[in-house]
């Protein structure tokens, strides 16, 4: 069986087309699904209509959580309740091509246990959303040491990978990331990124910048070489204006040295302040892992 997990959030206008529309291309397909739904504590009616979608049709499935917890949170909870054995996660919004769900699953027929979407195209964006996109992927893939220019959520895995995405504890978990990292036999399907039919993006600039800043923390450590990096640089700043500083005062040319030591002074004191920075943002992620919070809460299921 195929589990489709469907992460929600503020979706109420989607939910029953979502629901129609996966539901009539699986069943064409001869394919036993359940669809599973994650309600991420919407704010407005979207746990009732899927409740209502699920009084009238046995393979869809719901779970609630008791407030939102984001969208990382709402995959995983989707994987440790699906029932299949294999899972494809999709947005709700259908802007993931759900007949590609069809393509995945018989790929995973042939014996592939990992099944990535793969993107052809970002759809319509703005310019500095493209360019924070492909900046956010490029120290992704820099940092993974694998491409990740045109990952996504969108994706098909094996129960094996199931299991093994369910044994990882840790809290700050990358789906996207993780789910690529952990190997097994892969393979890609590509699209094409579609346009919402109903509602608004749940994905404003400060949330999606907070979401790039905790999943790079999160899979890499990358940001704390900056600390070192920057020391270096520090470093040849001051050898180069001391070699300087030696030489104009052997050379009788010595002037006081006043703007030298304030741009010095505010080169190190910038770079040791981002530095402290940075490892604060490390020592608060330690912090939330040591706690041992759950990922979610879930309230209710349907």
């Amino acid at each position: 069986m195929l589990s489709v997990i469907i992460p929600a959030y503020n979706e109420e206008q989607m939910i029953p087309k979502t629901v129609s529309v996966i539901d009539s291309i699986l069943c064409d397909a001869c394919i036993d699904h359940e669809l599973l739904f994650v309600n991420d504590g919407s704010k407005d009616s979207t746990w009732d209509k899927i409740e209502e979608a699920a009084s009238g049709n046995e393979r869809i499935k719901g779970v609630c959580f008791s407030r939102n917890f984001g969208k990382e949170s709402a995959i995983f909870a989707g994987i440790s309740q699906a029932k299949g054995d294999c899972c494809v996660v999709i947005d709700c919004d259908l802007q993931h091509p759900p007949e590609k769900i069809v393509e995945m699953y018989r790929l995973w027929e042939q014996g592939y246990e990992i099944v990535e979407g793969v993107k052809t195209s970002r759809g319509r964006e703005s310019g500095l959303h493209k360019f924070a996109a492909k900046s956010f992927y490029e120290i992704m893939s820099n940092s993974v040491g694998f491409d990740m220019s045109r990952a996504s959520d969108f994706k098909l895995l094996d129960r094996k990978a199931m299991n093994v995405l369910l044994n990882m504890n840790e809290k700050n978990a990358f789906f996207r990331a993780l789910s690529s990292w952990i190997g097994f036999k892969s393979t890609e399907v590509e699209y094409d990124v579609r346009e919402r039919e109903a509602g608004t993006s749940k994905w404003s600039t400060r949330s999606l910048i907070k979401y790039a800043i905790t999943n790079i923390t999160s899979f890499t450590s990358a940001p704390m070489q900056l600390v070192t990096i920057l020391g270096l640089i520090v470093l040849l700043v001051g050898l180069a204006t001391s070699i300087e500083a030696i030489v104009r005062f052997f050379q009788g040319t010595a002037q006081p040295g006043f703007t030298t030591v304030i741009i010095l002074q505010c080169f190190i004191g910038s770079f040791t302040m981002l530095g402290l920075g940075i490892i604060g943002f490390y020592i608060s992620k330690i912090y939330d892992e040591v706690k041992g919070r759950p990922k979610y809460i879930i309230d209710k299921t349907v």
